[in-house]
């Protein structure tokens, strides 16, 4: 143990460490200044990059239990171990690094000391990046003499993202036994290259060479090779990454195929080795024989090998390399069956593929050398080697049996046969033919090659009649035949299957047989729609069945259905919603979008099923069925044989009860000149309800019709009434929700043409996946809104006045203050022409300071306030037209100024008498003429005995003159 005195201190390798997916990676870890028994305990945990604050147990030297259920697995299977160096220090073994080991490891070594005194756990962090290396070569069997050379090539790259380094080695591997291979030559990550101990005197001499030939091609040559030299050769690639404490460490390597090099040592004069790779073949096997000359200096001698089969000679390669075949062999030769060839001077292959029984038995390989090329003479001759090859005949038990799902069908419906082939060894040929009762003679109906090439009989080429027939392989050995529609009884009968194998020139045929009844059918439909459901709830699946009456079996002929749709609301045709087409096809309609996801299609037998998924309003309407079958499995499938249309079915969805509840008391508001605002409030409403509130005015007059203000939908888009569309309108009014259960109207700038009574109309929406639904609305209770004025009102002229002008003349409306102006105020006034809706409409306004204000329809030229006194705010209007006609009165108001100097205030106001203004048209009439002519006048003076009539007349004229 450390002093007591120590402080406990735990190290971690240092990193960040880069290591690749796959390879086998360890971490030290050791613990100093520690108290307690020499040998301590270390676990181990990481923290991923996903959950970096969350740790995760992976080994324990002490607790089996330590590992989270991720790790348990790979920890029993010593995929992950922790290998103890000495009592204070470990390594973590990761033997088969994932990309999901990547994160920040920690090694923490329980307490053991009398008090926490120093560190117990250190971090570090490991990446895992992807295994880019490559290493490839050729892989070869050569056959070289003793002093030859020999030259190998391997590939080796990356492309990893860090900085690493390559190193490139070839080593050689002799004997089954031996495990360890002996290195060459390496070119190591700093470029140097190394020789092994057994080729170190040979690089020196330059015999052992490694060179660098490209950007990523390392070529080895070895000259003078030795016997030493026989065996597997491969390359190997290494990727190395300098850590953060200036190692490097190997994080990657990878290894060639190999290269089988035999030298033959040149201890004996002359000699010949012949060899199979298997002696013993079946038909069809491959037999190669390698025939190796063993001579000192080969490459500079010359050699003539002829080939003999039981010492019949098979083929002659002359000192030049040429090649002779005896005449029997050419012809397969010429195929590709036979091949003979020199890949050196001292080594000769004959191949035959696809042997055969004929070519079996022993063969030779005889090698004579001559002085030189050309030359006859033979320096020695007769130096051969002998093998004995056999070759087994094959076999073929095949067995055939046919099988049909369908040995009785109507007309129209589809024939399905099944052909099982057992025994065959290779690939088969396959016919189908058909005996029908009635032509006592069999037609050829389909044909499969052994390439798998397709044909049809003559009498089944017509794919517009039957169908297009299906000649299917649907494994080795079992084969399926399809006619889509049977045509009538004379497609009955026997139907044959019959398969042949080939193999070495012969053949062998299994057949077989299964009967089939096709009987003729008439056609007649029938449907009913049903519902068990008819009102359904939101949210609620419900069904609808299509149930189909039919004078045969509806499943064994093509059909089809088409669910129709109407909505609820709508007056047109039915919308076609889906169709399931007889090929299973299910085909959407456009004009319902929101049914598709939503609706399941089933068939059972007879019955149609519309199985639908959580109601919406959308799907509340009226639904069809319409079914169409066909004769006969054919496309195109042409016109139905029958169809039918069901009874129409109404389903009809409720929507979720509205809980709503709007407050429905009475109140009033008071105001003097300034803003108002009116409230409007939810006393309950479902949470995820959202609310419209539209905002009415019920202006004073008894009979007057409530006027839509302003609404706010569900959204907060506004809308405006009519009366209240004007620009001067809308920024006075306004809709704000002031809480979750709470609205507001705001009043701005409240004048007195704004009294009545106001309410609001609240409307509770709710989405319901596909939009917007309307649950329910409620209507508040009626709010007064009231002026209150500090003082009395300014003293008017309410004398209602009744004026008759003539289009086109000019009228005065009188509007009187009686009694003086107050010193320090002012006054303002506006006329008004009432309406029959109680909303009077606002002419023109003349404020305290003189400025004159149009806010009204009629045009500003032909309205003057003249004013010949301080009190007089008669209205005169110019050109009078006939839509001029109605009543008009005027709102005086009286203006003080602040005492603090902040403006003018409000301090009463009075509405003068009504005036009721009449028009005539301009063209003057005989009672007018009369009235106006002075002469006529005084004839009615001095006559006592005119008619009353006569005298009213003239009163009336009296008037009129008086009038003007």
């Amino acid at each position: 143990t450390g002093p007591s005195s120590a402080q406990r201190v735990v190290t971690v390798q240092e990193g960040p460490l880069y290591r690749t997916e796959g390879s086998h990676v360890t971490l030290w870890c050791k613990v100093s200044g520690y108290q307690g028994p020499a040998e301590q305990n270390f676990q181990w945990s990481i923290y991923l990059p996903s959950a970096p604050e969350r740790e995760v147990q992976i080994v324990s030297t002490v607790d089996p239990s330590f590992p989270y259920a991720i790790y348990t697995q790979r920890v029993r299977g010593r995929g992950i171990f922790v290998e103890r160096l000495r009592g204070d220090a470990v390594l973590l073994h990761i033997t088969e690094l994932q990309e999901r080991d990547a994160g920040q490891y920690e090694c923490h070594t329980p307490n053991t000391d009398e008090r926490y005194f120093g560190s117990y756990s250190a971090k570090m962090n490991l990446s895992v990046i992807p295994n880019t290396l490559l290493a490839s070569m050729a892989p070869q069997a050569l056959t070289l003499m003793e002093g030859d050379a020999v030259e190998l090539t391997c590939e080796v790259s990356k492309s990893t993202a860090q900085h690493t380094h390559l190193s490139v080695g070839w080593y050689l591997l002799q004997g089954a036994g031996k495990h360890h291979p002996e290195e060459i030559l390496t070119l190591s990550k700093d470029f140097i290259l190394k020789p092994g101990p057994s080729y170190e005197q040979r690089f020196l001499e330059g015999d052992v060479q490694l060179n660098k030939v490209g950007n990523t091609t390392y070529k080895l040559i070895i000259r003078a090779l030795k016997p030493s030299d026989q065996g597997q050769l491969y390359c190997e690639g290494a990727e190395w990454i300098e850590d953060p404490d200036q190692t490097w460490k190997d994080i990657s390597r990878k290894q060639t195929e190999r290269t089988s090099l035999v030298v033959v040592s040149q201890g004996r004069e002359l000699s010949v080795d012949l060899a199979a790779a298997e002696p013993s073949l079946s038909e069809g096997d491959t037999l190669q024989l390698n025939c190796v000359v063993g001579a000192p200096k080969s490459s500079s001698r010359h050699f003539q090998v002829t080939w003999l089969l039981n010492e019949l000679e098979v083929a002659r390669v002359d000192s030049h390399g040429v090649l002779t075949w005896e005449e029997e062999y050419e012809e397969r030769a010429k195929l590709g069956q036979l091949r003979a060839f020199k890949p050196s001077n001292a080594v000769y292959v004959l191949t035959i593929y696809e042997v055969g029984l004929k070519d079996k038995g022993t063969y030779q390989c005889s090698v004579s050398e001559m002085k030189t090329p050309g030359d006859f003479h033979s320096i020695q001759t007769d130096v051969s080697s002998g093998i004995q090859v056999n070759v087994k005949p094959i076999e073929i038990h095949m067995r055939l049996s046919v099988s049909t799902s369908t040995p009785r069908v109507r007309v129209g419906e589809a024939l399905i046969l099944r052909c099982e082939v057992q025994g065959a060894t290779g690939p088969v040929s396959l016919r189908w033919w058909h005996l029908s009762p009635q032509q006592h003679r069999r037609a050829l109906v389909a044909a499969m090659e052994r390439d798998g090439s397709r044909s049809l009989g003559s009498a089944y080429q017509d794919g517009g009649r039957r169908g297009s027939l299906r000649l299917e392989k649907e494994s080795s050995g079992t084969f399926t035949l399809v006619i889509p529609s049977t045509l009538g009884e004379e497609d009955g009968g026997q139907y044959g299957c019959e398969a042949t194998q080939w193999a070495r020139g012969r053949n062998w045929t299994a057949k077989g047989e299964v009967a089939v009844t096709v009987s003729s059918m008439g056609l007649s439909l029938h449907a009913t729609l049903r519902s068990r459901i008819p009102t359904v709830s939101y949210g609620q699946s419900f069904d609808l069945f299509c149930q189909v009456n039919a004078s045969y079996p509806l499943e064994k002929v093509p059909a089809s259905v088409r669910w129709l749709f109407q909505p609820s609301l709508s007056m047109g045709p039915l919308q076609e919603l889906v169709q399931v087409l007889p090929s299973g096809t299910v085909v959407w309609g456009t004009a319902q979008p929101r049914f598709q996801g939503k609706a399941q299609l089933e068939k059972a037998d007879t019955s149609f099923r519309l199985h639908m998924n959580s109601a919406l309003p959308a799907n509340e309407g009226t639904y069809q069925c319409e079914v169409e079958v066909w004769r006969r499995n054919i496309l195109p499938l042409g016109q139905p044989a029958a169809s039918t249309t069901s009874n129409a079915v109404a389903i009809k969805v409720v929507l979720p009860e509205s809980k709503l509840q709007v407050a429905t008391e009475d109140s009033s508001v008071e105001t003097a000149s300034s803003n108002a605002a009116i409230e409007c409030r939810i006393v309950f409403a479902q949470n995820n309800s959202q609310f419209a509130v539209t905002w009415y005015l019920l202006p004073p007059l008894a009979d007057a019709r409530p006027l839509q203000i302003i609404r706010a939908n569900y959204n907060s888009i506004l809308e405006y009434g009519p009366e209240f569309s004007s620009p001067a309108q809308k920024s006075r009014f306004l809709s704000q929700r002031t809480s979750r259960n709470t609205f507001q109207l705001q009043i701005l700038s409240a004048n007195l043409g704004d009294q009545g009574r106001y309410y609001c109309v609240v409307e509770e929406w709710l989405w319901l996946v596909d939009g917007w639904y309307k649950l329910g609305e409620g209507t508040s209770g009626r709010t007064m809104l009231k002026f209150k004025l500090p003082e009395a009102e300014p003293r008017v002229d309410k004398t209602n006045h009744s004026i008759s002008a003539r289009e086109g003349e000019e009228v005065t409306l009188p509007c009187r203050l009686q009694g003086a102006l107050l010193p320090g105020t002012t006054l303002s006034a506006t006329w008004f022409q009432a309406r029959s809706d109680g909303r009077d409409s606002a002419l023109v306004t003349v404020h305290g300071d003189g400025t004159v204000e149009h806010p009204g329809q009629l045009p500003a030229a032909r309205l003057f306030l003249r004013r010949p006194s301080a009190g007089d705010f008669g209205l005169t209007l110019s050109s009078v037209q006939s839509g001029d006609a109605g009543v008009y009165f005027c709102q005086l108001q009286r203006w003080q100024w602040h005492s603090e100097g902040k403006g003018w205030d409000l301090r009463a106001s009075a509405r003068s008498g009504y005036t009721q203004l009449t028009t005539t048209p301009p063209e003057s009439t005989v009672l007018s003429r009369i009235c106006s002519s002075p002469p006529l006048l005084n004839f009615i003076l001095y006559l006592p005995l005119v008619l009353i009539l006569l005298l009213a007349l003239a009163a009336f004229c009296w008037y009129c003159k008086f009038r003007k």
